[in-house]
């Protein structure tokens, strides 16, 4: 279309064409005196349909601005916490060993810590390796064959394995490589190595506050556990230095049964219950709380392999005895 008939009235104007009045307007609306037009018809006449668009956007972007500073209602229905999505949540380790189920009322006596010296309570989670390997110890045909080192923490004071962190080694060597230990049931055999040749699980003397961590503290009494994420066996100093109630002043016989139960986890053992009354008790048996099965059961919250049947056993520190 030519750009002289592109105006012309009556002719329809392309997409590309602006807005525009007629250039040939009729003899009545060139005598017609324009009125004076109103607010809102003169915006509407400025910015043709815009003007409707306005109050909508307003509107929409209220509701972001409420939906945006009311805090969010998590899966459980409760508000005012933190949106799960914005939090990182770690996987967890699997469990100690001797993490308890639930939190029951408790009353068993033979569980809390016996009077005695002072321990450490604070080291500071880094462990030092004992320098020393051996020989292969148990049956040529044992189904496990396990490699052990020997650390103590960092923060324990030297009082607490006498002075001595070879001694104290050569009472954790004594211990596994007894005939009554766990090479004794034929099915383990053990090999003490250095701490950077790859152990399958590592003895280690730990502060009060560290087993805590290790550990977890579902239990409220000092225990030792083995922690598989860290493949560590850890010996609470605290029971170290003072046993446990039903062991008595037999020390010695205390620190041979917790290494054993320790290590018995570490090899893939799991809790044991008093078979018979009066009978040596299970190494697998948490004798540090005691030898009834009322009191472990108790303990466990009823979740555990410990029925409270009333039976009672006799302390034993060694699993092939």
């Amino acid at each position: 279309m030519p750009p002289s008939d592109r105006y012309r009235r009556g002719e329809r104007r392309t997409s590309a064409e602006p807005l525009a009045a007629a250039w040939e307007p009729d003899a009545t609306q060139a005598m017609r005196r324009p009125r004076k037009k109103s607010g809102m018809k003169k915006l509407v006449s400025n910015y043709g349909w815009r003007i409707y668009a306005i109050p909508v956007l307003l509107v929409l972007t209220a509701l972001v601005v409420l939906d945006t500073v009311q805090p969010k209602t998590g899966a459980g229905g409760e508000t005012g916490g933190t949106n799960a999505a914005e939090t990182p949540v770690s996987t967890p380790e699997a469990p100690a060993s001797e993490v308890q189920k639930q939190k029951p009322v408790l009353n068993i006596p033979t569980a809390e810590l016996p009077g005695g010296p002072a321990f450490s309570e604070n080291g500071v989670g880094t462990f030092k390796a004992i320098a020393g390997a051996g020989q292969r110890i148990g049956d040529a045909g044992a189904q496990k064959f396990r490699k052990y080192a020997i650390a103590i923490e960092d923060g324990v004071n030297a009082a607490d394995y006498n002075d001595d962190a070879a001694a104290f080694a050569r009472t954790i060597d004594g211990i596994l490589s007894d005939p009554r230990s766990w090479i004794g049931t034929k099915q383990v055999a053990l090999q003490r190595v250095e701490g950077n040749q790859n152990p399958d699980f590592t003895v280690t003397l730990t502060t009060t506050k560290t087993t805590h961590t290790l550990c977890g503290k579902e239990i409220p009494f000092e225990t030792s556990c083995y922690n598989p994420g860290q493949k560590r066996v850890v010996i609470n100093v605290a029971r170290w230095v003072r046993g446990a109630m039903v062991y008595g002043p037999d020390l010695a016989g205390y620190r041979t049964y917790v290494i054993n139960h320790e290590v018995g986890h570490a090899l893939g053992n799991g809790h044991a219950a008093c078979q018979e009354n009066d009978a040596p008790a299970p190494v697998m048996m948490q004798q540090t709380f005691g030898v009834s099965n009322d009191f472990v059961s108790q303990l466990n919250a009823g979740q555990d392999v410990v029925p409270a049947d009333g039976k009672v056993c006799k302390t034993n520190a060694f699993p092939a005895g």
